[in-house]
C-alpha cells in the first residue's frame, strides 16, 4: 500500500460486514503476466543474438524494437473510448563483465562500437508494461558457453551465487517478513561463493505506473545507508521488482567511470518550472513518449539537443539518471531481476524463470554449506494449503495440556 492509499470506510450498519475488496485485481495480474510473456520472448531472442562479435548497441536497439512490437499486438480494444497505454517499462540494457547495469549506448557515444567477446559475462535487462502494470526481468549469460564448454572460475562462482541469492530472495519476500530479511539472505547466499552483493543496489515495490515505490530493499548497505534506510514489512496485494546484483569482488563497491548515461526517468513527485526553452521542449517530449517509465534518449528526436535539454531537468531532480557503475576491472557482476506479486493465495512469480541458466553450464568447486539456506531453497514458493493445515494440526497436537 502506498502512502496515498488508505483503507476504504463504509457507512454500513454495525451488523453488516463491509464487502472485502481484493488487494490486487485479477485483471491487473493478467496485465502484469501479459507484459512478462512479452519480456520473456524478447529476452529469448536477445540471448540467441548475443554471440561473439555482436554489437551491444544493436542488441539494445533490437530489444526495444521487439518490446514495442510485442506490446502493440495486445490490448488494442479501447476502454470507455480510451486506448490502453503500453510499451517499454525499462529500456534494453546489455551490461558486460564488471559493468553493473544500465549500459545502453546511443550512436554518438564513444562506447557505441563495443562488441561481445567469447567468455563475456553479459547481463540482459528489459521491461514492458500494459496499462502501467510493468514486468521487468534480467538474467546473466556467458558468451560461447555450453554444456561441452561450461563456465568456470570466478565467472561461474558469481553467476551461481547470484542465481542462488535470487532463489532465496523470492522465498523471503513473503507477507509479514521485513525488507532487511531479504538484504540478509542475499548477503549470506552470495557469501557461499565468496562473492558480495553490489553495494547500495535497490529493489522496489511497484504499483500502476510506478516501478520505484517508497517501500524498498537495499543490498550490501554502507553504515550510513543502514542508519538511514526505512524498514518495511511486505503486505498482501503488493508487487515487487527484485533486483539481485552480485560482484565477484571482495566488497561489492562500484563507482562511476566515463560511460555516458543514456537511460533516464521522470520523477512524478517533483515539480519545477524549467527556465530554458529547449529543456521545456525535451521534458514535454519525455512526458509524451515515456510517461513515468525509464527511457533511453535514443527515442527522443534529437540526441544532441536531448542531452542538453535533460541537464536542467536532472539538475532540478525532475528527471533522474540511471548511471552506469563499474566494479574493479578484474571482477565480474552477475544479475537476475524478477517481478513477484503477494497474492491472497501466496506469492506468485510474475516473471518467467531464467532462460539461459542451467546447472550443467556452470562448473564451480563451491556450493551452499549453510544448512538454513539449504532448507529455504528446497521450499516451494507458495505453500500447499493441505500441507500447511497438517502442520498446524500437528503443532496443536504436540502442544502439552495446561
Amino acid at each position: 500500500m502506498t502512502d496515498t492509499e488508505k483503507p476504504a470506510t463504509t457507512s454500513a450498519a454495525p451488523d453488516a460486514a463491509p464487502e472485502a475488496k481484493p488487494a490486487i485485481a485479477e485483471a491487473d495480474v493478467t496485465k502484469y503476466k501479459t507484459a512478462s510473456d512479452i519480456v520473456h520472448n524478447v529476452t529469448q531472442k536477445l540471448i540467441e543474438l548475443a554471440v561473439e562479435g555482436a554489437k551491444v548497441i544493436d542488441l539494445c536497439v533490437e530489444g526495444d524494437k521487439l518490446l514495442e512490437q510485442g506490446t502493440s499486438a495486445v490490448y488494442n480494444k479501447s476502454v470507455k473510448g480510451v486506448k490502453v497505454p503500453k510499451g517499454v517499462a525499462f529500456p534494453t540494457s546489455i551490461s558486460v563483465n564488471n559493468a553493473v547495469a544500465h549500459f545502453s549506448p546511443i550512436a554518438s557515444d564513444p562506447q557505441a562500437s563495443q562488441v561481445l567477446a567469447k567468455d563475456d559475462v553479459v547481463k540482459i535487462q528489459l521491461g514492458a508494461h500494459i496499462d502501467g502494470f510493468a514486468s521487468i526481468s534480467a538474467e546473466t549469460i556467458v558468451v560461447g558457453a555450453d554444456a561441452s564448454n561450461p563456465v568456470t572460475g570466478r565467472r561461474a562462482d558469481v553467476i551461481k551465487a547470484t542465481y542462488t541469492a535470487a532463489e532465496a530472495a523470492m522465498r523471503t519476500v513473503k507477507v509479514g517478513n521485513k525488507n532487511w530479511s531479504v538484504t540478509e539472505i542475499v548477503g549470506r547466499s552470495a557469501g557461499q561463493w565468496d562473492c558480495k552483493p553490489v553495494e547500495g543496489m535497490l529493489s522496489c515495490q511497484q504499483t500502476q505506473n510506478v516501478i520505484d515505490g517508497k517501500k524498498r530493499i537495499i543490498l550490501n548497505p554502507s553504515e550510513a545507508q543502514k542508519r538511514d534506510f526505512e524498514p518495511a514489512t511486505f503486505a498482501e496485494g503488493e508487487v515487487w521488482g527484485i533486483d539481485i546484483l552480485v560482484s565477484s569482488g571482495e566488497d561489492g563497491k562500484a563507482r562511476l567511470e566515463d560511460t555516458r548515461t543514456s537511460i533516464y526517468q521522470r520523477d512524478s513527485t517533483v515539480t519545477y518550472q524549467l527556465k530554458m526553452k529547449n529543456s521545456r521542449a525535451i521534458f514535454s517530449e519525455v512526458q509524451k513518449k515515456a510517461g513515468s517509465f525509464p527511457f533511453n534518449i535514443r527515442v527522443l528526436e534529437d540526441e544532441k539537443r536531448s542531452r542538453m535539454g535533460l541537464q536542467e531537468a536532472v539538475q532540478h531532480s525532475l528527471v533522474k539518471p540511471y548511471e552506469v557503475l563499474y566494479t574493479p576491472s578484474n571482477t565480474f557482476v552477475a544479475g537476475f531481476h524478477f517481478t513477484i506479486a503477494l497474492l491472497p493465495g501466496g506469492p506468485s512469480l510474475i516473471s518467467h524463470p531464467p532462460i539461459w541458466y542451467k546447472p550443467e553450464l556452470l562448473k564451480t568447486e563451491k556450493d551452499v554449506e549453510d544448512e538454513e539456506l539449504k532448507t529455504l531453497l528446497t521450499r516451494a514458493l507458495r505453500e500447499n494449503k493441505k500441507t500447511k493445515k497438517k502442520a498446524a494440526k500437528k503443532a496443536e497436537g504436540d502442544t502439552p495440556a495446561e
